[in-house]
């Protein structure tokens, strides 16, 4: 007997990581169910005093902020790795540890303290796309700095401890794990067949346009057919690039062009500021070529069904493994029925 596989639990294959993710479709029909509710978060004022990033403003170390116009970036206050550690091992038996450093700096993408990505215009996004690529060889190119993490938190409900539109960049000696799998099954697939992973994979849903969400000539923002989170998006370049710092002036505005739309359609599901996880993955700064990477940037986020109804990953997902009760399909079809303007500006 035959069944359409999507309509019945199942089993989804990441290409890029080699693991599994268990859908469950048969449990929720339609992407939410019942009441949904708004965002009622007054608007932010375009300066705050009290923030410790806005221009001008003195932050919790002393240290204060230029009066910056554009992008600005500064060492993080309270680093999470640093580039003066000791070098050192630890081995005891089955217990081994090594020393890490690095350096973390923050990354504001306006001045203006009340927007975020949807809310700007392409151009300053452009600028914050630029200062991504200046961050990532300037970092890269250091000694002990082997990857540079790209990244940011959006929202309370990701951590995000202040509201000023900004992210962070995260750079280290060692190369993370996520990028380890990922660099596996990259190079396993250009070895037997001579061509980028990620970019057949493209090519195969710019011919299903099933799950697609925007695209313009230079690139393509689509639900991943293997996505955990239930909104979750990969947007990534049509052509073959290793990482951000190949952009070209056309394709810098391209990008941000995506991120802009992409996030316009994310604020307008619940007609909320959408939280979410951002990070871009390329390749290592190691010096190696890897010419079998594709770089993308995935959008990781929590929200299921309203602006309050998030999606927990616990029980089966903290000790078994990924599991999601919408298909990929359907969150694409709620993605791309959204408008292409933002629901403040309707």
């Amino acid at each position: 007997m035959s069944h359409d596989i999507n309509s019945i639990p199942h089993r989804r294959y990441n290409i890029l990581t080699g693991e599994w993710i268990l859908c469950s479709p048969h449990r929720t029909k339609r992407p939410w169910q019942g009441k949904t509710e708004k965002d009622t978060t007054p608007k932010k004022e375009t300066y705050d005093p009290s923030c410790y990033l806005c221009p001008g403003n003195t932050r919790s170390t002393g240290d204060k902020n230029p009066d910056y116009k554009e992008p600005y970036t500064f060492i993080n206050d309270f680093s999470a790795l640093l580039i003066d550690s000791p070098m050192a091992t630890q081995e005891n038996g089955l217990m081994k540890a090594e020393t890490e450093v690095g350096i973390c700096k923050v990354v504001c993408f306006s001045p203006d303290h009340s927007l975020t990505l949807p809310l700007m215009e392409e151009e300053d996004i452009t600028k914050v796309v630029k200062t991504w690529k200046k961050e990532y060889a300037e970092l890269g190119s250091q000694d002990n700095i082997n990857y540079v993490q790209i990244f940011e938190n959006k929202g309370a409900i990701m951590g995000c401890s202040n509201p000023h539109p900004h992210g962070q960049i995260w750079s280290q000696m060692s190369i993370p794990t996520e990028i380890e799998k990922k660099s596996k099954h990259f190079k396993a697939y250009w070895d037997k067949n001579q061509s980028s992973l990620l970019g057949d994979y493209i090519k195969q849903e710019l011919e299903a346009k099933e799950r697609i969400i925007v695209e313009n000539k230079h690139f393509v923002a689509l639900v991943p057919y293997w996505a955990v989170w239930p909104y979750e998006i990969m947007i990534a370049p049509k052509k073959h690039q290793q990482h951000i710092g190949q952009l070209n002036q056309e394709e810098e505005k391209a990008f941000a062009e995506i991120l802009k739309k992409l996030t316009i359609k994310y604020d307008n599901l619940f007609e909320t500021s959408f939280p979410y996880s951002s990070g871009i993955h390329q390749i290592p700064t190691d010096g190696s070529d890897y010419p079998e990477w594709h770089w993308h940037m995935s959008f990781y986020p929590p929200l299921l069904r309203s602006a309050t109804v998030k999606k927990f990953m616990v029980g089966y997902e903290m000790f078994a493994g990924p599991q999601r009760d919408i298909t990929a399909e359907q969150a694409a079809k709620t993605l791309q029925n959204l408008s292409d303007i933002h629901y403040l500006k309707q």
